[in-house]
This record gives C-alpha cells, sequence and structure tokens, in this order.
C-alpha cells in the first residue's frame, strides 16, 4: 500500500516519543547477560528491536512482554546462553547484527547469524576483524565481511584497538565481547559516538572506565535491574523538524533523551535559528530527559561536518529536509557512513527529495542543499528505508501539492505509529 501525504498548516499539541531504540536494543542484551530479572519500560516495540528480542530468546533467555512497551528477562549470566537450535535472524537491524556478533565471539559454542536482504548487503567485516584478533573464529561471505556469518565461540583475549571510524556499532561489539575476555579491553576512537554502552554495562555492574576518547571495560558480572528507557531523539527528529517547516506550529515532545553523543541534529537546527526551547530536564536512570518544545522557524543554511556528524548520523535524512526549506546553502560532510545504512542514504534522500523539487546534490561523502523555501510534492520511493520514508513524509506535510510514498511499512522498524502521531496533532 501507498501513504498519501497532504500539505498541513502546521503541528500543535503535545506527543510522548516512543523509546530510544538503541537503548532498547541494548537492555535487553545486557538483561539477557545478567544475572537475576531485568524489567525494560518504555521499550521500542519496533522490528528492528523485536528481531534482538527473537535472538535472546533462541539463545535460551526467557524474556516476556508484560504489554507491548514493558518487557521482563530471566537473565543467565555471563556464561549462561545456549547454543541456538537453528539460525538467528537479526531482520533488518545492524544494531542486532553486529553487537550480537560480539557477544556470540565469546560463547563456548556454534551459531549463524543472518539477516534480511538488505542487512545481507550491509558490511561487517569492520567487526569480524577485531573480533578475529581477540581469538573468535568468524565464517562468511568475503571473509566475513558479509552475512550469513558462521561465528565458532573461543577464549577472547584483552586487546586494545583503534577504531578506523566513529562507530557506536563497532564499539559496543568489541565492548561487550571484552566481558568474555581473559583481561582488559580498550578501544580508542577517532571522535566521540553515542555512549549508550558505556552508560548501560555501568548501570548493569560492569567495570568501565573513560579516559578522553579511550574506554576500557574489564570482565565483570552483570547484576539485573530496572531500565526506563527514554524516548528516541532520531524519532523525534522528524516531527521536530516538521513544525519547523510548517507554518503555524507549536509542538512538545515530552520524554526525549538528550544524551550529548545524540543532541549534535538540535545543535544544527539551533544554528540555523530554529525555535526549540528544553525544559524539565532529568536523568532517567542512566541517560538524561527534557520536554522539548519546537515552533514554527525561518531557517537558514550553515555547514555540518567532522565531529558534528556521529552525532547526528541517524538525522541527516531529515535534516537534509530542513536544509530544503532554507534560506541559503547547506553543506554536509565527512558524512560517507551513510552510504552502508539500510540504503546509500546520501543517494537516495538525494534522489527522493530530487522528486518533490529540492535543489540538492551529493558528493562522495555527503550532500548540498541549497534552500529554495518550498517543495512541489510528488511520487516517492521509500527505498525500505525507515528514515529515507519518514523524511519524505516531513516534506510532504510542508509541499505545495500531496506527496505519494510507495512502500511506508518499513516506518515501523523504528517508529510503529508515527503516521497516527502525526495525524494527531496536525493542523489541516
Amino acid at each position: 500500500m501507498n501513504l498519501t501525504v497532504t500539505p498541513v498548516r502546521g503541528l500543535c499539541g503535545e506527543l510522548t516519543i516512543p523509546g530510544d531504540k538503541s537503548i532498547s536494543h541494548r537492555a535487553v542484551m545486557l538483561g539477557a547477560l545478567a544475572d537475576g530479572e531485568t524489567t525494560v519500560t518504555n521499550f521500542l516495540p519496533g522490528e528492528d528491536c523485536l528481531s534482538t528480542v527473537q535472538c535472546f530468546r533462541a539463545l535460551g533467555v526467557d524474556i516476556k512482554h508484560a504489554n507491548r512497551t514493558t518487557v521482563r528477562l530471566c537473565g543467565r549470566g555471563r556464561h549462561g546462553l545456549q547454543e541456538p537450535a537453528d539460525v538467528l535472524d537479526a531482520g533488518n537491524s545492524g544494531t542486532t547484527m553486529r553487537l550480537l556478533l560480539g557477544i556470540l565471539a565469546g560463547q563456548p559454542f556454534f551459531s549463524v547469524v543472518t539477516g534480511d536482504a538488505s542487512l545481507r548487503r550491509r558490511p561487517m567485516g569492520r567487526v569480524t576483524r577485531p573480533l578475529a584478533e581477540m581469538g573468535a573464529l568468524l565464517l562468511g561471505r568475503d571473509g566475513a565481511n558479509y552475512a550469513p556469518i558462521a561465528v565458532v565461540g573461543r577464549r577472547l583475549r584483552g586487546f586494545s584497538y583503534r577504531l578506523p571510524v566513529a562507530s557506536a556499532q563497532l564499539k559496543s561489539a568489541l565492548l561487550l565481547a571484552g566481558l568474555f575476555a581473559d583481561g582488559p579491553v580498550r578501544v580508542t576512537e577517532p571522535l566521540p559516538s553515542r555512549d549508550h554502552t558505556e552508560r548501560m554495562l555501568s548501570a548493569f555492574g560492569a567495570l568501565v572506565h573513560r579516559d578522553g576518547l579511550t574506554v576500557t571495560i574489564t570482565p565483570s558480572r552483570l547484576q539485573g535491574r530496572d531500565i526506563a528507557v527514554p524516548g528516541d531523539i532520531s524519532s523525534a527528529a522528524f516531527l521536530i523538524v516538521a513544525a519547523l517547516i510548517t507554518p503555524e506550529s507549536d509542538l512538545v515532545l515530552r520524554g526525549v533523551g538528550v544524551n550529548p553523543t545524540r543532541t549534535g541534529l538540535l545543535d544544527v537546527l539551533n544554528r540555523m535559528g530554529a525555535a526549540i526551547t528544553l525544559s524539565e530536564t532529568r536523568m532517567s536512570g542512566s541517560e538524561p530527559v527534557a520536554d522539548l518544545r519546537v515552533r514554527s522557524s525561518a531557517l537558514r543554511g550553515t555547514v555540518v561536518d567532522g565531529a558534528l556528524i556521529p552525532r547526528l548520523i541517524d538525522e541527516i535524512p531529515v535534516l537534509a529536509v530542513a536544509a530544503a526549506f532554507a534560506d541559503g546553502e547547506t553543506v554536509i560532510r565527512d558524512a560517507a557512513e551513510l552510504r552502508v545504512k539500510e540504503s546509500d542514504r546520501l543517494t537516495t534522500v538525494c534522489q527522493e527529495l530530487t522528486k518533490l523539487g529540492a535543489d540538492i546534490r551529493e558528493t562522495p561523502d555527503g550532500l548540498i542543499i541549497r534552500g529554495t523555501g518550498r517543495l512541489q510534492g510528488g511520487r516517492c520511493q521509500s527505498h525500505g528505508d525507515h528514515r529515507i520514508a519518514m523524511a519524505v513524509v516531513v516534506a510532504g506535510l510542508a509541499a505545495a501539492r500531496e506527496t505519494v510514498l510507495e512502500d511506508p511499512d518499513c516506518i515501523d522498524i523504528s517508529f510503529p505509529g508515527f503516521t497516527e502521531a502525526l495525524k494527531s496533532v496536525c493542523l489541516e
């Protein structure tokens, strides 16, 4: 089925954002490896996180849903996972596959991890190569660069590793493998990436230490605990931009995670002239959260590059939409990582916004957008990529005529209920 998006006057009212996808994944993984019970509230019941749940059920973990957003796990401890009877299916989730490879590398059994057609095209070598250096045996296509990947778990060695790129998934896979190593594992980043794994490992009782850009984990037991997942700022980003570019907006988003490693989009939009204010800033466990008020704003172009990129890598498709409505030119650089996401997001966002009338072109590592202040609407494709799909929907809300999105179902990967949430606050 297709989704038809009609222009709106603005977004007004209040919304509570669904749970953070990254944190939901990690809560299930660490709860599975902990001793005792873990309860996760505001869990994101999106397809990616449910893939993580299914994988750990296949590894012998008792996981029950009290309701759609509350999950209870009976942890099996660091050494309690069981050899799966079948192939583990990560679906479309790169987080599931990469972090799971780190955990499986230290298990005393054989396992195979695969995913859907999109995930099987995404490179895994940056994870499998350092895991092999730690002593794991991983086998797969092109030297274990592509799934399916078979893992023969072994005793892992402690080591020090310098990441070639700022990647939270790679960093997390190695830190999780460090739980099973025979000594400390030190990971040094070129730039700070999201730090949910380090925060949550510490909350579960792991021995984790950060010194500048180096994170060290010492093998240690985990203890089950309650985790309250904050609202996902990457999901909130689409509502934020929609409110900024439609003329009569005044929108409040409750309980959004504002971890400083994830708030690059807010920094850039504020620099572009966005009217975004934070209030009721507080801690939800180990994560900071706040309420955000967003009002219609006249935006201006800017440059986005360097250390900002890891802090807003998932938000670049919708940032491109904001840039299309800004006054002047926006240049995005150092974002080649987007070429190995669910789609080549530099190409797909350029293709789809061009169909809507945007003045946009891609470069080897980014985008150049000349703001026109208006898009025309048109017919677009999602490319099976949830963030491209939602970016098109946001653009359509502020276009001159209706926009038709083909294959919108992928939105459920990260934001189930997205269209219903929009309808509840849109002024038609």
